[in-house]
């Protein structure tokens, strides 16, 4: 009985270590630091363009790939540079906003992504599944593409998955 206790006590630790470490510290995203110079390819159902504001409104099944990052809502929002050159950044709303980076995925309500930087802000009951099945959700994801690092914030709960080492 008194090992029983015991075992459960340090399991207790070790997930309650996990949590804070979550809360605090930088969680891997992707498989590799992200390029951010990448042509960026939006596909949709439909396409609303407003060369006054330098804006341009994809709906409908909207897909947002730039190199191994995937990206996808019902509306995302594109702001072109001032120049009109390039994309400074992308608003993707609607719910159901799925960010996709190597074997990571990230799922939330709204993502705001800075093409320049590669820093995306994801909120809205935000859930984050790694490649080794560990899961973090939380209020909101601050992801750094370039980095391949994120931090989650606003009441976060990790799933921390037993290694399979030694088994």
């Amino acid at each position: 009985m008194f090992r029983h206790l015991q075992t459960i006590l340090a399991g207790l630790v070790i997930l309650t270590a996990g949590a804070a470490w979550a809360q605090s510290g930088q969680i891997a995203f992707g498989s590799e630091p992200h390029d951010n110079s990448q042509p960026v390819e939006v596909t949709s159902d439909n396409l609303d363009v407003d060369q006054t504001e330098g804006t341009a409104v994809f709906t409908g099944d909207v897909v947002v790939i730039q190199g191994e990052m995937r990206l996808s809502a019902p509306r995302v929002l594109v702001v072109y540079t001032e120049d009109r050159t390039g994309i400074e950044r992308l608003e993707a709303t609607g719910g159901n906003v799925i960010l996709v980076n190597g074997p990571d995925v990230a799922e939330g309500e709204r993502a705001d992504y800075d093409v320049q930087t590669g820093l995306m802000d994801m909120q809205g009951n935000v859930i984050l599944v790694q490649e080794s099945g560990n899961t973090v959700t939380g209020d909101k994801l601050h992801v750094d593409t370039a980095a391949g690092t994120a931090r989650m914030n606003g009441r976060v709960k990790t799933i921390l998955l037993p290694s399979e080492e030694g088994n």
